[in-house]
């Protein structure tokens, strides 16, 4: 029997976009597509519009040259409990 679903795949950001004014697009390796209001991640509505594509990986999550924060996969999934995949 196979488990529908994405059980034991472990979520890993691919890339990042802006599709519309206030939203905030993670795309997944396994090809899923998450789509948030950038108002859930106050550090991210500090860097300039401009500055939003110079995203890079950093560990499990991704930030910007202008942003002091680093938001981690566990934080776009919501339950860190049950979301959580790096080691401590």
């Amino acid at each position: 029997m196979t488990n529908e679903g994405y059980w034991g795949v472990i979520p890993k950001i691919k890339s990042v976009a802006f599709p519309k004014r206030g939203k905030f697009q993670v795309d997944l390796e396994d090809g899923r597509s998450i789509v948030m209001p950038i108002s859930a991640f106050p550090s991210l509505k500090k860097v300039p519009v401009k500055e939003r594509g110079g995203w890079y990986l950093m560990g499990g999550g991704v930030s910007w040259d202008s942003c002091p924060e680093v938001i981690h996969i566990e934080q776009i999934l919501g339950n860190y409990r049950n979301f959580a995949h790096e080691l401590s």
